[in-house]
């Protein structure tokens, strides 16, 4: 369910950036707000969070910028010694926002 609402995000990102639409009130848009949420969070809690945000996505609210809110729990490994380090590729930093709770910013 999950890869088929990401699937469905994928082509309206995609068809909407050719024929010229997509003026979006916030940062990140909606769409890549509604994917990050479904990458990082459950699926209902991601698609409420993403139905809250196309709600607000009008004339009467200021827009601006609203990263999406995950609540990920991090364990600590030692799987990278100092002889085996790699290069790993970064997508998402995770900001901290409270104990349990964190900002997703995109890596560029």
């Amino acid at each position: 369910m999950k890869y088929l609402a990401l699937f469905i995000i994928r082509l309206y990102q995609k068809f909407f950036t050719l024929i010229g639409y997509g003026s979006c009130r916030y940062y990140p848009t909606c769409s890549q707000y509604a994917k990050e949420q479904l990458l990082h969070n459950s699926i209902l809690k991601a698609l409420w969070y993403s139905f809250i945000r196309i709600l607000k996505c009008n004339q009467l609210f200021v827009g601006g910028i609203d990263y999406p809110v995950v609540d990920k729990k991090f364990a600590l490994t030692s799987t990278l010694m100092p002889h085996k380090l790699q290069c790993i590729p970064i997508f998402f930093w995770f900001v901290p926002k409270d104990k349990q709770s964190f900002y997703v910013v995109k890596a560029f």
